[in-house]
């Protein structure tokens, strides 16, 4: 096959699927892993794709917000490593709250190790996930409310009304972007509603967001950045970056990555 029409049946199965993993591809169409990664980079050049850790993802343009699969796929090392030093702050015994996001999914798979929790969460995902491998006393609820996507989020009166009647010794919030002058954002209305909720009703705000989240910005503010207790963040977060949260947010922590 001609690399043009594979590459034209890439950027198709991108449009179907909105992300594809190098290893897929290269299966799929009988070609080595450097082939496809050329033709990646070849298809990144043209601005089509982004290319994320293991395949690609369709370039995200204007205020499109990317769906829950698509940023799955995107700053895996980063997340992973984000989930593991956040999980460190959670005690046996607490109440805590998860958002909807790939961040804090990444993060319910490092706390069904611990015992003894409770966890609130308006994401199916997460809910699903410790549901499965929860250690025994771990205690989920899913809030209820209106199934969104992309994000895969349960928001609206019932999730905020569910939400506002419980207190939280911590919540762990992804965002879609942070930003010295709009604070932490989100594309949808709703969502960042329910956040809010979230947020009106922790001891202790926590958010989780890799270093592409930066200097990003949304349609909705749901808090600013002097209102954060601890930001998790990985190692490739600028250093100006992090001399500026650490002026605003009451405590940085930031993740160093085990994938090269």
């Amino acid at each position: 096959m001609l690399a043009r029409m594979r590459r034209k049946q890439i950027l198709e199965e991108l449009q179907a699927k909105g992300g594809v993993r190098l290893t897929e591809l290269s299966e799929t169409f009988l070609v080595s892993e450097m082939t496809v990664r050329r033709d990646l980079d070849a298809l990144e050049r043209e601005g089509l794709i982004e290319r994320v850790h293991g395949g690609a993802v369709l370039a995200q343009r204007g205020t499109e917000e990317p769906g829950f699969e698509k940023k799955a796929l995107r700053e895996q090392p980063e997340k992973s490593a984000i989930a593991e030093h956040a999980a460190r702050l959670v005690k046996p015994g607490s109440a805590i709250a998860l958002s909807a996001g790939t961040t804090t999914w990444a993060l319910a798979r490092e706390l069904s190790r611990t015992e003894q929790i409770t966890v609130v969460t308006n994401s199916m995902n997460v809910w699903h996930e410790l549901q499965q491998g929860g250690r025994a006393g771990t205690t989920v609820i899913l809030t209820g409310g209106e199934f969104r996507t992309p994000s895969d989020a349960l928001v609206g009166p019932t999730a905020d009304a569910a939400i506002r009647s419980l207190y939280f010794d911590m919540l762990f919030l992804g965002v879609h972007g942070m930003d010295p002058v709009a604070g932490l954002t989100t594309p949808n209305i709703s969502e960042a509603e329910t956040n809010r909720a979230f947020i009106s009703r922790c001891r202790k705000l926590v958010v989780v967001a890799d270093h592409t989240k930066w200097r990003t910005t949304a349609l909705c503010t749901m808090a600013e950045l002097s209102e954060v207790d601890v930001l998790v963040s990985d190692d490739a977060l600028p250093p100006d970056a992090r001399r500026l949260l650490e002026s605003q947010v009451r405590e940085l922590v930031i993740a160093t990555r085990s994938d090269p």
